[in-house]
């Protein structure tokens, strides 16, 4: 007994010192009762939604395979410009490619429309009278020219061309346009770009799908502004806390000085003031130096109106422009007026705006007259370009574009000829071009030396 008792002991003590990484037996399936006073336990944090991954298929079907094609490689680009899935499935379903676009965006006038046709067509009486009256009718208009420097004329004759006072503006829808863009392929960056800020404007909040409304370029608003434009420009100017350019013509003049004032428009500056020049002037320097007006006064250049220049420009640098040729009106280009051309890179939209302006704030016509013009085909544009490469001028690639490779071109060919190297591409110019390389063309090739 008394052993039976020791050995029952040893027992005991073995089992209190059993290791603690024993597992104790596996619990009973079922519920089990929490205790009566045991707080219940806190619900687990949902883990964050994990990004997809895998293919990624957009909503579009449009039949039209290279817009579907560009449209399933966009649609990842998208994702990772941050655009979100369910902003882009519900904006690019159903989505087609728009041909009126493309149509547009390919098609060369077949008739250039000269710079004076232009300019008579913008600067009108009733135009001038029509904007001098929205210049009483928007309040906001002396806030808004204090606040970025920008005449109120300015801002006028940009609405006046723009929309005509909020008038037309546009009704393609900007999604699709930019799509069809992209699609196309000759802006593809550009275009996207432009889409991935319209659907950014869309996400916002600040507009919906069926305001972004405008050119088949994806000008928007009474001030035509492109979706990047918008976002980075674009400002409130009645107060309302919005920014509406489509709606307000407060918010769509402040956010057109916006644009200007940063682009740099300079405070108190002109944009431009005709010039008259001495009859033997060499017009080679027409868009060549910029010079101060004492300096272009040493050359014989002076205001046309005779007036003096003021403080603000007599230290600006200007640049001479004879758009029309040596018979046309020529001006002094101040750096506003390259600001203007931030706006619409074109030298007939940046005259037409500041002549406008300059009518709206009371001024008479131009002391020199635009002469008569005669259009020129897309045939003899090119014509014209051909010329120049075949001797030795080259304007770039002939694209039917009288830009500022053709003029420099041409003014360069004009200086070798001894002819007025005004840049100016007239029938006559174009008759002379043909000529001469006709007759470069018929020259028989000289025999080699010594046969």
């Amino acid at each position: 007994m008394r052993r039976r008792h020791l050995l029952l002991v040893l027992f005991a003590l073995a089992a209190a010192c059993a290791s603690p990484a024993v597992k104790p037996p596996p619990p009973k399936l079922g519920p089990v009762a929490p205790p009566p006073t045991a707080a219940p336990a806190p619900a687990p944090t949902p883990a964050p939604e994990a990004p997809p991954v895998g293919p990624v298929t957009p909503p579009v079907v449009s039949g039209d395979m290279i817009f579907d094609a560009w449209a399933a490689e966009f649609y990842g680009r998208a994702l990772k410009a941050g655009i979100a899935r369910d902003l882009l499935d519900r904006e690019m379903a159903g989505l087609t490619p728009d041909p009126r676009v493309a149509s547009r965006d390919s098609r060369q006038p077949e008739f250039s429309q000269p710079i004076s046709v232009y300019i008579k067509g913008a600067v009108t009486d009733g135009t001038a009278a029509i904007g001098g009256r929205k210049r009483g009718e928007v309040a906001q208009l002396p806030d808004i020219e204090q606040r970025f420097g920008v005449p109120r004329e300015i801002l006028i004759a940009i609405w006046a061309r723009e929309s005509g006072f909020g008038a037309i503006q546009g009704n393609f829808d900007v999604i699709r346009a930019m799509a069809s863009l992209a699609a196309q392929g000759r802006r593809r960056d550009w275009a996207e770009g432009e889409l991935i800020s319209a659907l950014r404007i869309i996400g916002s909040g600040e507009a919906t799908r069926a305001q972004l409304k405008g050119s088949w370029a994806g000008a928007m608003g009474q001030t035509q502004f492109t979706p990047s434009s918008y976002l980075a420009t674009a400002v409130d100017g009645d107060g309302d806390g919005k920014r509406d350019i489509w709606g307000s013509p407060a918010d769509a003049l402040a956010s057109a000085a916006s644009l200007l004032s940063k682009g740099g428009w300079v405070r108190g500056q002109s944009w431009a003031r005709e010039v008259t020049v001495p009859a033997d002037f060499d017009f080679s320097m027409s868009e060549g130096p910029k010079l101060t007006p004492d300096a272009w006064a040493a050359l014989g250049v002076t205001r046309a109106d005779g007036l003096p220049w003021t403080d603000a420009d007599k230290t600006a640098e200007a640049q001479l422009l004879a758009p029309a040729g040596a018979m046309g009106p020529v001006f002094l280009l101040f750096p506003n007026h390259f600001v203007i051309r931030k706006y619409n890179n074109s030298v007939a939209y940046a005259l037409a705006v500041g002549l406008l302006a300059d009518r709206i704030a009371g001024e008479g016509p131009l002391v020199k007259p635009w002469p008569a013009e005669a259009p020129l085909s897309l045939t003899d544009r090119m014509t014209a370009q051909r010329a120049l490469i075949a001797l030795g001028f080259s304007p770039g690639t002939p694209d039917g574009v009288v830009g500022m490779g053709t003029r420099t071109a041409l003014r360069a060919w004009q200086k070798s000829r001894g002819v007025t190297a005004d840049g100016y591409l007239s029938p006559a110019m174009v008759e002379k071009l043909k000529a001469e390389t006709s007759a470069a063309q018929s020259a028989p090739t000289p025999a080699p030396a010594g046969s």
